[in-house]
């Protein structure tokens, strides 16, 4: 039950970008038009509430989010956010475990739960006339978790083969969490969400509930509703539930973490495993979020990743594999809503037989270009209809929505922040996208890896 963080893809992603195809002026409209502010409010205990109002179907998303993820663990204890997450099913005094879940099914809805760096959440999808009764057993699950190693012990060997199947076997995962720990040398994103599996090993009864004791409060919590409901609807609901309980006074007004570097040298990580059938080469840079970047940057940049490598008419798709015939495959990307500072990246599959050094060369030349020409006035326009246009029609999806809100409210930033997204898009100009290239793609910034077949002998092998 990961979610998308900035380096992998499993359940209950947050949102990174949304991109579709219309023109810019009917865009433009369609936001005036259709983008509806969301109703929020904070009740006396510190605890943040949005409302999304959808009316055209009697169906509420609920979401709780909690400001704290694998960057806030206690060092040693990696995975230990996650492993609450699990954890978190397992039962209260009042609603012994599996009494939550059973509730959902028989309502007809559906749940899940993800974690990610800097947040974790918890959701569910029911009709609006169970939202009191979920509301109630939610608050209940904020402060009420009962744990016994019973339940506890067998649940860590759930997460230890979570880990098995999505890095342990996959080469790809493998080599992205060594990017990303090679990619921070000081600051605790260089920890995999799911652990390092010495560390799972290890976690116990009292991590967990030491952990969830400290930081799962209503002031450190947001409550996100998408759906058939008003703010006038759900505040009496909120205050009766969630508003009665108390806050944690230890929380702290603001993260802080440990800080990279001013980064010196460029990094390289060379992953082989005999399971790769496919080799392939991938570049992270590190770059500013959407919070500590200054105002115009992360939306330049976003707009940067998609040129460079959203799609078949980007300009590595276009150069490695369309025009130099090298690679099956290439692309680029941003994640932009981190807590501190995150990565742009590049990568590509090459055809058999070429060279790495062909790939990198192909990447730094299109860095190159851009950093002294800009990008051409087509490209940009195209690529900033495309982002404009998706915040448009994700709106047909109170989910996506209620993902939009939670995500950015729990990094730090504001409502007007995401209501103001295609604004600041629309802003981006050639010159702010060339200055974005020019002053992050500095190798020094820089963790490069490659992935390769591991073609040497077995132990075994050698022995005979």
């Amino acid at each position: 039950m990961i979610s998308l963080n900035r380096y992998a893809t499993l359940a209950g992603s947050a949102i990174v970008a949304m991109f579709m195809f219309v023109p810019l002026r009917e865009v433009a409209h369609a936001q005036t038009a259709e983008v509806q502010r969301p109703a929020t409010f904070t009740l006396s205990n510190g605890m943040q509430v949005v409302v999304i109002t959808d009316r055209r179907t009697p169906v509420v998303t609920h979401m709780v989010w909690y400001k704290v993820g694998s960057a806030d663990e206690t060092p040693g204890k990696s995975g230990l956010a996650h492993f609450l997450e699990h954890l978190m099913f397992k039962g209260t005094a009042k609603n012994p475990s599996g009494a939550f879940s059973k509730a959902v099914t028989l309502f007809g809805g559906s749940e899940n739960a993800f974690t990610s760096t800097d947040y974790t959440g918890y959701f569910q999808r029911v009709t609006k006339d169970k939202l009191p009764v979920l509301m109630e057993m939610e608050a209940d699950r904020m402060t009420g978790l009962v744990l016994k190693d019973e339940v506890v012990l067998p649940e860590r060997d759930v997460v230890l083969e979570e880990y098995n199947q999505r890095t342990a076997n996959s080469p790809d995962a493998r080599l992205s969490e060594q990017v990303n720990a090679a990619m921070y040398l000081n600051h605790p994103y260089g920890r995999p969400v799911i652990g390092w599996k010495q560390e799972i090993e290890k976690l116990n009864r009292e991590d967990a509930l030491a952990f969830y004791k400290v930081h799962y409060a209503p002031n450190n919590a947001i409550l996100v509703i998408a759906g058939d409901v008003s703010g006038d609807e759900v505040r009496p609901l909120a205050e009766r539930t969630y508003g009665q309980i108390s806050s944690q006074p230890a929380i702290p007004a603001r993260r802080i973490r440990p800080q990279e570097p001013q980064p010196a040298a460029s990094r390289t990580v060379t992953l082989a495993d005999r399971r790769v059938e496919q080799p392939s080469v991938r570049r992270s840079y590190l770059v500013p979020s959407s919070v500590t970047g200054a105002p115009g940057e992360s939306a330049a940049l976003q707009v940067l990743a998609n040129i460079m490598g959203g799609g078949t008419s980007s300009y590595l798709h276009r150069t490695l594999v369309l025009d130099k015939q090298i690679a099956l495959s290439a692309g680029a990307w941003y994640s932009g809503l981190s807590l501190d500072a995150t990565q742009f990246g590049m990568s590509a599959t090459p055809k058999t037989g070429v060279e790495f050094a062909q790939i990198e060369q192909v990447f730094d030349s299109v860095i190159a270009d851009i950093a002294q020409n800009g990008v051409r006035a087509e490209d940009l326009e195209r690529v900033k209809t495309q982002l404009i246009a998706d915040t448009i029609y994700a709106q047909d999806n109170q989910a996506t929505l209620a993902r939009w809100y939670g995500s950015a409210l729990t990094v730090g930033l504001g409502v007007e922040d995401v209501l103001s997204w295609p604004t600041r898009v629309r802003a981006v100009t050639s010159d702010q996208v060339r200055d974005a290239a020019r002053t992050w793609f500095d190798k020094n910034r820089s963790v490069t890896g490659y992935l390769i077949k591991d073609t040497a002998p077995r132990r075994e092998e050698k022995r005979s």
